[in-house]
């Protein structure tokens, strides 16, 4: 689902290929550096709806955009909706900046942990302490036990059977014999989903309920429950029963797709945002119509349930760059010495967490 459509025609383009390309992160180069550094080509965000902004606006004067309204419902707070996309549902800074520290650090140690698989499984198998081993500079080894063996250009060779190792550890073992290595690293700047509860099998593009799992925490039931309630219908609550975790760092995006293996599509989608501002495409029921784009600060909650769940959504760029990634709160709650590797992840990364029921 990440990186670009192949496709360089505009006219060839759906309308949602075509506002990704708009927002899409593209760079020029700065002749006048002698480094020729690259440099973010600007793009224009006025048309960007920004639900910050207008819950700012409302909660001084009561006056909403055009086209938006808020839920009346009893709820703790501000809950905004489209009047022309039944289902959808977005609750800007929904979650306190001790909430999102808390789940930016469950998602890079505990979440990625086996038996919930990653996209490293297919290559490395089941990776266990990723992040610590890459605070520690950590090296993944495989040692190759057959003589003369070539490994250069084995691409579907495994790590399976693998080790960390310092550096120090690993170059000392190169000289006694041939190994294949990756720094943890370079692996957790590679993560770009884990899955909790009941696992998705990308290949089949299904739930896999025969593999093992690790259950979704109670706190991140808790409050997904608490968060899907404005998309519930009276008298019924959210069962959180499978979560993605995405990563995206600079550069990534998620292509316009649809969510749709769960078996009832009345129950919500729970989107958290953490980290880095990212834009939000909401389409139609076909690639043909023109999406809507939307800001996704750290700290949003996003609901997709009913009609929305049928359209068409995806995350075309994220922001890195001080002067919009919006972390300022997060750079603070994540300054002391033991946070300083969650904030230096963080600093140039975006996470969501989405919680589903399946049944």
């Amino acid at each position: 689902m990440y990186g670009s459509d192949g496709v360089n025609d505009d006219s060839e383009r759906t309308a949602f290929r075509r506002t990704e390309k708009k927002y899409k992160l593209y760079y020029d180069s700065n002749s006048k550096s002698s480094k020729k550094k690259k440099q973010p080509r600007a793009v224009d965000l006025s048309e960007v709806i920004d639900f910050k902004s207008i819950s700012e606006s409302f909660a001084v004067n009561g006056d909403l955009p055009a086209g938006v309204s808020k839920l009346e419902r009893n709820f703790d707070r501000p809950v905004f909706c489209l009047d022309n996309c039944p289902g959808f549902y977005f609750i800007p800074a929904s979650l306190s900046i001790e909430e999102q520290c808390r789940w930016i650090k469950e998602s890079l140690v505990s979440f990625p942990q086996p038996p919930n698989r990653t996209n490293h499984n297919a290559l490395y198998g089941a990776i266990h302490d990723l992040f610590n081993a890459a605070k520690t500079s950590q090296v993944l080894v495989k040692e190759v036990t057959v003589p003369g063996e070539d490994i250069s250009n084995d691409v579907d060779a495994n790590f399976h059977n693998h080790r960390w190792a310092s550096s120090e550890e690993h170059d000392s073992s190169v000289n006694g014999g041939n190994c294949r290595s990756i720094s943890a690293s370079v692996l957790l700047r590679k993560l770009r989903w884990s899955t909790l509860g009941l696992q998705f099998d990308w290949s089949k593009r299904c739930y896999n309920v025969s593999l093992p799992h690790n259950k979704i925490p109670d706190a991140l039931c808790e409050l997904a429950k608490k968060m899907a309630a404005p998309a519930m219908a009276v008298g019924e609550e959210f069962q959180p029963e499978a979560a993605i975790v995405n990563y995206f760092s600079s550069g990534d995006m998620l292509g316009g797709h649809l969510d749709d293996m769960e078996a009832d599509w009345s129950k919500p989608i729970v989107s958290m945002s953490l980290g880095c501002k990212a834009i939000f495409l909401l389409g139609g029921k076909s690639r043909n119509d023109e999406p809507l784009a939307m800001f996704l600060r750290s700290g949003d909650v996003v609901l997709m349930a009913g009609e929305a769940r049928e359209r068409f959504h995806g995350v075309p760029r994220i922001f890195t760059d001080i002067e919009n990634a919006d972390i300022g709160s997060l750079e603070k709650k994540l300054s002391d010495e033991d946070d300083i590797c969650y904030l230096e992840y963080i600093k140039t990364s975006r996470i969501n967490i989405n919680i589903r029921q399946v049944f």
